[in-house]
């Protein structure tokens, strides 16, 4: 499923924050924390006219002015423009994330995903190397890990353009890459053949479906920046179905909600442009975590990557018991 992993497309997989601050390790394996920020310093605000220097408004004027503030918010209700565009597509969030995607969606991410600069702005930019932490992230958690990725079976479930499951093949792994988008999957078959020289690589069996239909069991299974196109209870039962498929590590990446995450969302909900046609979802720690428990997995290792435009935190699960 098209990322993740984004209102939504920046905010399908990316909200805006202030500027990216260092990452450190701290002691425990692979937790990665915010260096914190210098205080800026206090500035003091110049002192407003008062009321007696402003004109008088009309009262023509100033229903004309009210009428426009509330044609704006109409306008950019995103509640609205979400349900119409999923009756356009036919269905719920999952029918309009699979016409988006197969369509503006595929042209801009795959632009986002790719590696060439000319035509990308400054945002997407900032996205593609927040994604591109992300993988980097899900891939040291599993270098790092007992697991030997050579042979092993991977899911990569919502795989977008290969961005994870191309590295993973080169690495040795047994890889199957699904996508509800088909130009998202026929993209990532073509990245991927031309990346298949190496002797180690073994190419990627590539499939369009949608995470529900996904089946069979895999040493691990890996999806991100998807939940963000998943609303809390399905999001909780998405995690139980991955988790019955994987076997030893369960890796997922979720835009964390908080109070501050929460109002920069809404914010940027008041400015829609053309990209922003899905859903975005916001998913509080304790919730992922308790959706893993009651499917009897733990997390072993959290990441949090940040970037001025993208925020994504990372679960390395195992199975209850686990030693690693």
């Amino acid at each position: 499923m098209a990322r993740a992993g984004v209102s939504t497309a920046p905010l399908s997989r990316t909200h805006l924050l202030p500027p990216r601050p260092s990452l450190l390790h701290n002691t425990q394996p692979h937790s990665l924390l915010l260096r914190p920020q210098r205080k800026a310093p206090a500035t003091t605000a110049a002192a407003l006219p008062p009321a007696a220097d402003f004109p008088a408004l009309s009262l023509p004027a100033a229903a004309a002015a009210a009428a426009a503030l509330a044609a704006a918010v109409s306008l950019s209700d995103p509640e609205r423009r979400r349900r119409s565009q999923a009756e356009a597509a036919g269905g719920g969030d999952k029918e309009a994330v699979r016409a988006y995607f197969n369509s503006t969606g595929f042209e801009r991410w795959r632009k986002i995903y790719g590696s060439a600069t000319e035509g990308v702005n400054r945002v997407q930019l900032d996205i593609r190397e927040g994604h591109a932490q992300t993988v980097a992230a899900a891939l040291a958690m599993l270098r790092d890990s007992p697991l030997e990725l050579a042979g092993a079976t991977v899911c990569d479930a919502g795989c977008g353009t290969g961005s994870l499951a191309i590295p993973l093949a080169a690495a040795g792994a047994d890889v199957l890459a699904s996508d509800i988008s088909a130009a998202m999957v026929s993209e990532a078959q073509r990245q991927a053949a031309a990346q298949s020289s190496s002797s180690s690589f073994r190419m990627p069996r590539f499939e369009v479906r949608d995470l529900e239909s996904l089946e069979g069991r895999y040493d691990v299974v890996v999806c991100l920046d998807v939940l963000i196109h998943y609303p809390r209870e399905e999001a909780r039962a998405m995690i139980r179905h991955l988790a019955s498929l994987a076997d030893k590590r369960l890796l997922i990446s979720f835009a964390p909600r908080t109070l501050y995450f929460d109002f920069l969302k809404r914010v940027g909900e008041l400015f829609p442009g053309p990209s922003k046609a899905t859903r975005a979802y916001l998913h509080a720690e304790a919730d992922i975590e308790d959706a893993l428990r009651q499917a009897g997995w733990r997390v072993a290792n959290r990441g949090f990557i940040s970037t001025q435009f993208y925020f994504a935190k990372l679960f390395d699960a195992v199975p209850v018991g686990s030693s690693t």
